[in-house]
């Protein structure tokens, strides 16, 4: 999470924006992102140069020798005319064409970019206060790009851009990404969840890289992403660019339309799908209306993850919580389809406040793997009462936190077994779920323990009123006694 001192350097930039004549939100987050990108490819060649520098190797960077000055570090400091003609008519240009590859996400979506800052003064003051950003370090780095979009994340259609980046991570933990697996998010956004994916990776199987062919899939072949908005679409591919992976397969898509001809194709899917949107049957494609006829999106989502994986293929998946117990039966069908057709794993309900202050819907975390021919013994569900942050509008740090203890326990959960409903998680059998019309809602199945407290009886109470209200008389009439003197 960004210190408070980061927030108001960002929010001081973001000022800047909207007073130098620039009010469009999405536009500003595309521009502010567009120049955090221009910093970071020049951070990224300097930690570049260094480590050739220390390993006495030739390198040949990205910024040829003769497009040194389009550096962040050779133009940030020059007057506000001349920078302001360097970025735009050299270093813009140039980074459009980073990518020849014109089938390379990053390239597709960068050709359209246009560069809208207005004036020379205005980019001069916005250069000025993305210097003063400490960007290097990579949680930080999300972290800006999480902050920027909540900027215009607050309801409906650009709610779904934002997950936070510690529920994002603890997902990828739980499911654990393989150097063979192929991941995808159907509704990604900015990309987090596959940036996490990469990261993890990088720190768990940082082998790979040293095997041709896993190298090779890494950077072409594992990650994908579809969304509708052009916007999130460069955003998400300058985020994995700078995470590293050379050409994710970054699409403009609608995964629930019949152009999405995609089936049993991914081993994991991660995703956090929009909750509130509400289809026409003409418009959503036709297999999934099979699995549960429905308009509302986070029910088609769930069809469409089950199309798409391979058989043994993962899924990690937020829901509100309507879908875990919905009474309609286009809910029933499709818990019916995931429990007694494949192998539903884990529910981890979440408190509402984690999407706050932008919506404060109740969540869970559903987690299966496609099987196609059942598999549901044992459902392990997790209570998550705290995420590390308080759970009101100004979601602050705090000490209470169920992350670390919930991948510990997925991890293990052999040593489950025994544990009491009373508990924080526990199992519940298949066929109880089934008895329960398939209800998935952790408070049908938690038990409370009630601790019987033991009051006095009513006379004493009224005996104890009466001796104080006894006292309270008597020290009144001393304080008449002390005013009649």
């Amino acid at each position: 999470m960004l210190t408070g001192e980061i927030r108001n350097k960002i929010d001081k930039i973001w000022e800047t924006f909207w007073t130098g004549g620039l009010t469009n939100p999405l536009e500003m987050i595309e521009q502010f992102t567009y120049l955090l990108f221009i910093k970071q490819l020049d951070e990224v060649e300097t930690a570049k140069e260094s480590d050739a520098v220390i390993l006495g190797l030739p390198y040949e960077g990205m910024f040829p020798a003769d497009k040194q000055h389009l550096r962040w570090s050779q133009f940030k400091d020059k007057e506000a005319e001349e920078m302001y003609n360097i970025v735009l008519n050299e270093v813009f240009p140039f980074i459009k064409t980073l990518h020849q590859d014109g089938d390379s996400a990053y390239s597709k979506y960068m050709g359209d970019a246009i560069f809208k800052v207005p004036t020379p003064l205005l980019l001069s003051k916005v250069v000025d206060g993305i210097n003063g950003l400490d960007v290097k370090d990579r949680d930080t780095k999300g972290d800006i790009y999480e902050y920027l979009l909540s900027k215009v994340a607050t309801s409906g259609t650009n709610g779904q851009f934002r997950t936070p980046r510690h529920i994002i991570k603890m997902m990828v933990e739980l499911m654990k990404p393989t150097p063979t697996d192929t991941i995808i998010d159907p509704a990604m956004g900015s990309a987090g969840f596959l940036v996490a994916s990469s990261e993890y990776l990088r720190d768990n199987h940082s082998d790979l890289f040293l095997n041709a062919g896993l190298k090779e899939h890494y950077n072409n072949d594992m990650f994908y992403g579809f969304d509708m908005d052009r916007t999130m679409l460069r955003i998400g591919a300058m985020n994995m660019l700078l995470h590293g992976v050379d050409n994710p397969n970054i699409e403009y898509r609608d995964s629930l339309s019949e152009n999405n001809k995609d089936m049993e194709r991914y081993s994991l899917v991660l995703a956090n799908p929009p909750f509130k949107g509400s289809l026409d049957y003409e418009s959503v494609r036709a297999d999934l209306l099979k699995v549960t006829k429905t308009k509302k999106t986070e029910l088609l989502f769930l069809a469409l993850i089950l199309k798409v994986l391979k058989t043994g293929g993962r899924s990690a998946t937020i829901v509100p919580d309507g879908v875990l117990f919905g009474s309609s039966n286009a809910h029933k069908d499709i818990r019916k389809e995931i429990v007694d057709n494949n192998k539903l794993e884990a529910i981890i309900s979440m408190p509402s406040g984690v999407f706050k202050p932008y919506a404060g819907v109740s969540t869970a975390i559903l987690i299966f793997t496609k099987t196609g021919a059942g598999g549901t013994d044992k459902v392990w569900f997790y209570d998550m009462k705290a995420d590390g942050y308080s759970l009101d509008d100004k979601r602050q740090p705090i000490e209470q936190n169920d992350i670390s203890d919930i991948i510990e326990r997925f991890n293990h959960l052999e040593q489950e077994q025994d544990r009491k409903r009373t508990e924080q998680s526990f199992f519940v059998d298949v066929e109880e779920i089934r008895g329960n019309g398939y209800d998935l809602s952790i408070n049908k199945y938690k038990e409370i323990e009630y601790e019987e407290v033991e009051y006095a009886h009513p006379k004493e109470i009224i005996a104890n009123i009466k001796k104080l209200e006894a006292e309270v008389n008597a020290g009144i009439e001393e304080l008449a006694a002390m005013l009649e003197e």
